[in-house]
């Protein structure tokens, strides 16, 4: 009997966790690298845009004068490389797995803000970062199987069915509404506006960016996948997303702390993205209830997490104050009377 239970234990693990296959596990390991590069590259990025902004016109108010900093470029190439294995990484895993592990860049920037940048974060600033760890992983250990697919154009097919072309109808039409009425008002004052814009096209550049990678992958295997047209129209889509992306970022980092745009950004780019990813490649529809609901609370986690880091951006951690012990007894050699006063400032006040 005890065997049994044993067994079945066993195959319940088994179970639960037969999503994370080998092509799963080459995700993660890619996703993870990518997360450091990443990272590391929003911290070199400012320190370039601050450089330029020194000399010329800030990309906060519309200046690209940070094209011609050479610490700007290391830190774009180190994105690059960064967004080279998170391209990889969606070749191999569903974005619902690969999309959450960019918690990790949110330590890794803030770490480094804090000791190259002075940025200083508030203790429950660190809390939040936690959390959005912790809402990661949760996500991750119930993530899906990838979908097997054999085509290119078996992703265009999904790409074109009427849940997904309204969802990108509705992601341009808002992202263009942002650029071209609020931003102007609000981008100086209001995050959410820049990191808006980047979130959006975000989500649309990773379902094209995972359509490519499904090509390569397929293509590397045998199966040409250079021949379609779809391949292309995906290429294209990718590289305006990217420029539209890496322009409102740069923005934002010029004008918001580094350690709440990195976050941020975060959240928003993995909300929608997921999003995204759940209508065009259907990946609850892999999964039973529990999972989607562990996921959901996942989802939560991150948002609680930096909804606390960003509402603490602006505190600063201050020392603790000591407690003043009072005395049981007052003698007249004492210094203070029985409510902690001076007593030389009691004799003035009775003078």
């Amino acid at each position: 009997m005890a065997t049994e239970v044993v067994g079945s234990t066993s195959q319940s693990w088994k179970d639960v966790y037969k999503g994370m296959s080998s092509d799963n596990i080459k995700g993660l390991v890619l996703a993870l690298s990518s997360s450091i590069f990443i990272g590391a590259s929003f911290i070199v990025k400012k320190k370039g845009l601050k450089k330029a902004g020194a000399s010329g016109v800030r990309a906060g108010v519309g200046g690209y004068s940070y094209l011609f900093e050479p610490l700007w470029w290391v830190g774009m190439i180190t994105m690059i490389v960064g967004e080279v294995a998170n391209f990889a990484a969606y070749a191999f895993a569903p974005a619902i797995l690969v999309t959450p592990l960019g918690a990790l860049s949110i330590i890794i920037s803030a770490v480094l803000a804090h000791i190259i940048l002075r940025e200083r974060l508030h203790t429950f600033g660190i809390l939040g970062c936690a959390l959005c760890v912790v809402g990661s992983i949760t996500i991750v250990l119930h993530a899906p199987r990838e979908r097997e697919i054999e085509s290119v154009t078996e992703v265009w097919d999904l790409a074109t069915e009427p849940a997904f072309l309204f969802y990108a109808a509705l992601v341009i039409t808002t992202s263009l509404v942002l650029i071209f009425h609020y931003l102007p008002q609000y981008g100086q004052t209001h995050i959410m506006f820049y990191i808006g814009v980047c979130s959006l096209v975000g989500s649309l550049s990773v379902m094209s960016v995972k359509a490519i990678g499904i090509a390569l992958k397929l293509t590397l295997s045998g199966m040409n996948q250079l021949i379609y047209p779809q391949t292309w129209a995906f290429t294209m889509i990718v590289i305006v997303c990217i420029i539209t992306q890496m322009n409102y970022l740069n923005k934002a980092l010029d004008t918001f702390n580094t350690a709440v745009v990195s976050p941020v950004y975060y959240v928003m780019f993995t909300s929608f993205t997921i999003l995204a990813s759940v209508i065009m490649f259907k990946d609850w529809g892999r999964q039973n209830p529990t999972q989607i609901v562990t996921e959901l609370c996942g989802f939560m986690t991150i948002l609680s997490g930096t909804s606390l880091l960003h509402n603490t951006k602006d505190m600063v951690d201050c020392p603790p104050m000591l407690p003043v012990r009072l005395p049981k007894h007052t003698d007249e050699e004492d210094d203070f009377g029985q409510e902690g006063i001076p007593l030389k400032r009691q004799d003035s006040l009775r003078s």
